[in-house]
């Protein structure tokens, strides 16, 4: 057995890329950022803080959410399964990007901040 499954809470770095694919299918991509604080170690060593960077490719009706209501500095949870796909480059060179395949993602800005309203109901689960 098995098991393939994150679950990230972080903030949205830039403006969500929403595109309508094949039989006007909705996908999402949008990038996220988790922090992990620093701290001391018993010797007296500084350990920063960390960001780490993920790439949240989201489908069908969370993209169409994510559309509407999502913005660069909201916090979402996501939780979904991590691929990793090869690619070549405009310049010819082979490469790896890792991403997050988003199965179910839920608003966490106050909707006094995000400065919108939600028309679906939160936790959003894939269809």
């Amino acid at each position: 057995m098995s098991l393939n499954k994150v679950m990230l809470i972080g903030n949205v770095g830039k403006e969500p890329e929403v595109r309508y694919i094949d039989n006007g299918v909705a996908t999402a991509s949008l990038t996220l950022a988790t922090d992990t604080p620093g701290y001391t170690l018993a010797n007296g060593t500084q350990v920063p803080p960390r960001t780490e960077w993920h790439q949240v490719l989201l489908w069908r009706r969370l993209a169409e959410i994510v559309e509407r209501y999502v913005h660069k500095g909201d916090k979402l949870y996501i939780e979904g399964q991590i691929r990793t796909r090869s690619y070549v480059d405009q310049q010819g060179h082979q490469r790896r990007i890792t991403e997050i395949w988003a199965e179910n993602m839920e608003m966490l800005t106050p909707k006094s901040q995000s400065g919108t309203t939600p028309a679906a109901p939160t936790p959003s689960k894939q269809q």
